[in-house]
């Protein structure tokens, strides 16, 4: 697996694009789901949470807007293109990302160098990409995925299985990768748990189960 930094110029007109392009610093987002083409996502406005909330409930494409506190917004609407681009091509994107104007940072972790270059291809049909850090990614407070976990992990994402509606059954996954249906559960959660783990900040989960 691997980590990369990728910085972007959106070239379409977006309302987040109106949002921040006044605003000094770089917005952070915490992205919470990608489905059906729309986007739900946290927005660190601090002061600016007024002026946004207003906007965002406005806008008509905009499908949900609530204030979390003081400085965030919950925010659901359409996918600029973006993060379907990121998630159709198996990244997930990692801890926070920044907006700024036409200005985005998105750090993505992705199974492989081909995933990441269609990631790229996706992103470069509405903007310009430039690849900040590009590194190969290891699990923090434990060892990364094993072979058999890499392999029937990328198995099921390239069949579907994580997709809604599932495109792959379980009993089909199985078949492929010649391994019983409690193998392949113990494999997925077993590297499921590593993987939601190095997503959260050390020490936000104790350690309860040795990773192996």
């Amino acid at each position: 697996m691997f980590t990369a930094t990728v910085h972007f110029t959106q070239h379409r007109d977006c309302i987040l694009r109106r949002l921040t392009d006044s605003v000094e610093t770089p917005v952070p987002i915490e992205i919470e789901e990608v489905r059906d083409g729309d986007v739900t996502f946290v927005i660190r406005a601090d002061e600016h949470a007024d002026t946004f909330e207003t906007e965002l409930a406005a806008a008509d494409h905009v499908k949900h807007v609530a204030r979390l506190d003081e400085e965030h917004l919950l925010v659901t609407k359409p996918s600029c293109g973006a993060y379907s681009a990121i998630y159709r091509n198996h990244g997930t994107l990692r801890r926070s990302n920044a907006i700024s104007g036409r200005q985005r940072e998105y750090n993505v972790l992705v199974f492989r160098r081909e995933d990441l270059k269609r990631i790229i291809d996706d992103l470069e049909d509405f903007g310009t990409v430039t690849l900040g850090k590009f590194e190969e990614f290891r699990a923090s407070g434990g060892p990364p995925l094993t072979d058999r976990q890499l392999d029937v992990v990328v198995t099921a994402l390239e069949e579907g299985y994580y997709d809604w509606p599932r495109s792959v059954a379980t009993r089909e996954l199985t078949d492929m990768l010649d391994i019983s249906r409690a193998t392949l559960q113990e494999h997925l959660r077993k590297a499921e748990r590593k993987l939601l783990r190095s997503a959260l900040p050390d020490g936000t989960v104790s350690d309860t189960e040795e990773f192996v």
